[in-house]
This record gives C-alpha cells, sequence and structure tokens, in this order.
C-alpha cells in the first residue's frame, strides 16, 4: 500500500502553481492558490516542521521590533 503525505502533495501542487505566469491566472484561479495554501499552512502548523518555523518567525519579529525602539 502506497501513502502519500498530504502536506507534501500540496507543497508540489503550490510549486507547481506558482511556477505559472501571473497575467496567465484568473481571479478564480488565485482564490484556489491561497486556498490550497491556507490548507498547507494548516497541516504542517501542527508539525515539529511548522513549529521551528514559527519559533524562526518569532524570533525575527522580537528582532525587529527590538531594534525599533
Amino acid at each position: 500500500m502506497l501513502t502519500i503525505n498530504v502536506a507534501v502533495l500540496l507543497a508540489i501542487i503550490i510549486i507547481l502553481r506558482l511556477r505559472r505566469r501571473t497575467h496567465a491566472r484568473s481571479r478564480d484561479d488565485e482564490k484556489l492558490t491561497v486556498l490550497i495554501v491556507l490548507v498547507f499552512g494548516i497541516l504542517v502548523a501542527p508539525t515539529a516542521f511548522g513549529q521551528g518555523v514559527l519559533d524562526i518567525v518569532a524570533q525575527l519579529a522580537a528582532g525587529i521590533s527590538d531594534s525599533s525602539r
């Protein structure tokens, strides 16, 4: 039995969709891409990888806010 991680599949779909030329996309096509990216984020967020990305972004945001003071 072959199983495919849904998050990996969505990542591949996102990469393929974003490689298309911008002016070739319709408004509905852009909405579908945003929906796919949101679902991908929801699937990745509870994983160790998602938590690592969250930590990095939080550290960057804290560094930017500290440097502006």
